[in-house]
């Protein structure tokens, strides 16, 4: 059974808890998928290298490569940036993401990179500095709101034509290789992020202006924190509407990657890139959305 399939089970979902606890449950999501799917998990990761300064016309317009995940770099392609004038990046560090959003947004377009923690945020700061050339740098502007928050400020609503959020997620890869974290690991956190991640896509809602496009991404594998999250999002706001893959600009994108891009798996509101079936990239989940006039 897939994880766009679900088994169901008499055990109280609270119940899973620990490295045992964290087996059987995603087992019970991807069943005999899942032993693949976690050695997978537990290899090293296959970061691609992202060139923003392959366009620099001086030795002074030269950046410093970025080395991202090659499903993450296909999210951040999904967003589609044609006639873009205002784009906001919500939980934007590392970076990796902004630096392809950059890279790829029209000139004159403005893109705000938004990083609640203090920490994150100057590391998020670090990578727009070395990593995109000086033109480009001049268009990004680093902020430090709670981006579930935003949206309470007058001034933001429908600001933003395009948004990304790459939301914080169980980012199992990283449970996986701390022995700790995985010891500590429970349900209940699964439900304490997807709670986080509504507050986030309802402030990206009230953000996002009128025929404005959204994509949702996480490096999580529970439908909790993918499907589930746009399914409960288009109910309660109906002039949001799932979209298809939209036409990601390859041509330009090799610019700045040679490595082709990830392939994916389609789910029942997004597509998800698994490191068993994609030579380790991802785990990558991302959802389109399209806003109504």
């Amino acid at each position: 059974m897939s994880a766009h399939g679900k088994k169901q089970s008499a055990k109280p979902k609270n119940n899973f808890r620990g490295a045992a606890g964290f087996d059987e449950w995603y087992t019970l999501v991807y069943g005999e998928r899942w032993p693949r799917l976690r050695a997978a998990l537990g290899g090293e990761p296959a970061p691609v290298c992202w060139n923003a300064g392959a366009r620099a016309v001086s030795a002074a317009d030269v950046s410093t490569p970025y080395y991202l995940d090659r499903g993450s770099i296909l999210a951040a392609l999904a967003l589609p940036l044609d006639g873009a004038e205002r784009i906001l990046d919500m939980c934007a560090a590392p970076g990796g993401k902004t630096v392809v959003l950059a890279s790829m947004m029209p000139d004159g377009a403005l893109l705000t990179a938004n990083e609640r923690s203090a920490a994150r945020r100057a590391r998020l700061a670090k990578t727009i500095a070395a990593c995109l050339p000086p033109d480009v740098q001049r268009r990004v502007r680093v902020t430090g709101a709670d981006a579930a928050a935003l949206c309470r400020h007058a001034n933001t609503h429908e600001q933003y034509d395009r948004i990304l959020l790459d939301a914080p997620c169980s980012s199992e890869r990283h449970v996986l290789r701390d022995a700790r974290y995985l010891n500590e690991w429970s349900y209940s956190r699964i439900r304490s992020l997807a709670a986080a991640q509504w507050s986030l896509i309802s402030s990206a809602y009230r953000l996002l202006a009128r025929g404005g496009k959204l994509v949702y991404a996480t490096c999580a594998l529970s439908p909790e924190e993918n499907d589930c999250i746009i399914e409960r999002f288009t109910a309660k706001y109906p002039d949001m509407t799932v979209t298809g893959l939209p036409q990601i600009p390859r041509a330009e994108a090799a610019r700045f990657c040679a490595d082709p891009l990830s392939a994916y798996e389609q789910t029942r509101c997004g597509f998800h890139v698994l490191p068993d079936v994609q030579s380790g990239a991802g785990p990558l989940f991302f959802s389109c959305l399209n806003k109504a006039p």
